[in-house]
């Protein structure tokens, strides 16, 4: 499966934009996507999974009722619409497929392909 995130871009605090992640191949119903992000000097940070079906999800709490993730397996893309967005929401952000449902995630360990990552930088 090769992901291919798009969508980044600046813009200033209290302002939207949405993420794309196209993925190749006939499989992509059949995983879990995540979205992770990392910031300048820190970690990767979990932000938001979406199940199979996308009758599942979960967000962190730092982007709960902001963010937004979901799906079109017609169109093997997940989505991450984002709201209100705050300077500290500044990070690499990257879309992650989880091939084998192991349960975890919210970790990065979970992911079996990643995609690029794609720049969000939020000006106050």
């Amino acid at each position: 499966v090769q992901l291919q995130t798009s969508g980044g871009g600046l813009l200033q605090a209290g302002g939207s934009l949405r993420l794309s992640c196209a993925a190749s191949g006939r499989t992509f119903s059949s995983y879990g996507m995540g979205w992770f992000r990392q910031a300048p000097g820190k970690d990767y940070e979990f932000v938001a999974f979406i199940g199979p079906i996308g009758g599942r999800t979960y967000y962190a709490d730092s982007v709960m009722g902001r963010f937004t993730i979901s799906r079109d397996n017609a169109k093997n893309t997940v989505y991450l619409q984002m709201n209100s967005l705050k300077p500290e929401d500044t990070a690499i952000y990257s879309c992650a497929a989880d091939r084998f449902n192991r349960g975890s995630v919210y970790a990065r360990s979970e992911y079996d392909y990643w995609g690029q990552g794609t720049q969000v930088t939020v000006s106050s």
